[in-house]
């Protein structure tokens, strides 16, 4: 016995095609773009809960081509503070670039503007004092304040609002040492951050996504 079977194609194939092709583009930047979203929010508040708003708020997106659906859609996520970022997601060992001494400020150091920590050139500058380096065996070394004025500096000159410059005499004290900087040779950060482990399950809800954004 022969079976003979018999196929027609009703209507324009190659407009129906486009439209299907069109539909598609559609889902994979929707997919794309709600995937992308949610991959900064996420890091956001990683970052955020650890490190703070300022370093949450850094974290940026992108979705490529801009402004038009396209099957190779693309979505990217980036910080505008890498290094950061990086040396938390990953835990780093910190060195001192002179490969002697990292300085950690102490309390007593004050902030600089901005609330900005302060470099011990730095603070030396602002209180026109010496810091006198103090090694002890077994702990961390020691920057301290004990009222010694910098080379030159027991006499500043200041100028006043009306132009006319003064002599200030930088103020000193005897009888007492105040820690200012910790000495240390290194500083190793802990890994502090999930932000490729959340890449990956984000990742993995894109075809979901790409299917549910499909138009019916």
């Amino acid at each position: 016995m022969t079976l003979n079977i018999r196929a027609e194609l009703e209507g324009d194939f190659q407009k129906w095609s486009q439209q299907e092709y069109l539909r598609a583009e559609r889902a994979v930047t929707r997919g794309i773009a709600g995937a992308t979203s949610s991959l900064k929010a996420a890091w956001r508040a990683d970052v955020a809960s650890t490190l703070g708003g300022r370093l949450g708020n850094a974290v940026r997106s992108e979705v490529y081509p801009k402004g038009q659906p396209s099957a190779k859609a693309a979505g990217l996520v980036w910080t505008k503070s890498p290094d950061i970022i990086g040396a938390h997601e990953r835990g780093a060992v910190i060195r001192s670039p002179s490969g002697f001494w990292l300085a950690i400020p102490l309390p007593a150091a004050g902030r600089g503007p901005g609330n900005r920590r302060l470099s011990p050139g730095e603070w030396e500058k602002r209180t026109g004092r010496r810091l006198r380096f103090v090694y002890r065996g077994g702990r961390r070394a020691l920057l301290v304040d004990d009222g010694t004025p910098r080379a030159g500096s027991g006499m500043m000159s200041r100028m006043g609002r009306s132009g006319l410059s003064r002599t200030v005499r930088v103020r000193t004290f005897r009888n007492r040492t105040v820690p200012i900087f910790a000495l240390v040779p290194q500083v190793k950060l802990p890994k502090r951050l999930n932000l490729m482990q959340l890449a990956q399950q984000v990742g993995a809800s894109l075809p979901a996504r790409i299917a549910g954004s499909w138009e019916g």
